[in-house]
């Protein structure tokens, strides 16, 4: 073959991969544009969520010190295996529904909106304590997700939002209970 009788193919190959770029990602689904849209960006802030929080627990699981330390470093790497796991199943319910997912760390920092804790040196009674605060505020966060999905009429994100509202309250309680004063009867309050 000439070069000549390869151009007419090849400007037709760019052309279609241009085309193919450019295209959305129109997943079919029987849920209205708007319900897409809508549970879409509510399953994109969980991920973000989801993605700091386990960072911010392997961060607390890697710097743990103490006369605990083995419980605790233990206890911390079973929460954020956890939180991994439920990354990929949310990532992927978005683009089942059509919509699109995070991309980057960048657009995880931009969507999150559990706070980074960048200190050099964090008590572990305050690493306990920061992670209870932020899986209470998790499992609010994926109530709303969830009432959105309902609404929606979106039963399989719900479904999937009630295991992890369930797995995120038993990482509340037990980090609750690892903060506990033994000796006090009186009932410690969550930060909201």
């Amino acid at each position: 073959m000439s070069a000549a009788s390869n151009g007419p193919s090849t400007s037709a190959s760019s052309r279609e991969l241009t085309h193919r770029r450019s295209a959305p990602l129109a997943t079919p689904t029987d849920l209205a544009a708007r319900a897409t849209q809508d549970i879409s960006a509510v399953l994109n802030a969980v991920l973000a969520d989801v993605f700091a929080l386990y960072l911010k627990t392997k961060n607390f699981h890697w710097h743990m010190s103490g006369p605990h330390f083995r419980d605790y470093h233990l206890m911390l790497d079973e929460q954020a295996t956890e939180l991994f796991a439920m990354t990929d199943p949310l990532a992927e319910r978005c683009r089942k529904l059509g919509g699109p997912t995070l991309r980057s760390i960048g657009h995880i920092a931009r969507t999150q909106r559990v706070l980074d804790n960048d200190a050099e040196y964090v008590e572990p009674a305050d690493m306990l304590a920061e992670l209870r605060d932020d899986n209470h505020g998790m499992a609010a966060q994926l109530r709303t997700a969830h009432d959105l999905c309902n609404e929606h009429r979106d039963i399989a994100s719900a479904a999937m939002l009630e295991v992890w509202i369930d797995e995120t309250e038993r990482r509340t309680w037990f980090l609750f209970e690892s903060t506990r004063n033994g000796g006090g009867a009186g009932r410690t309050t969550l930060a909201t």
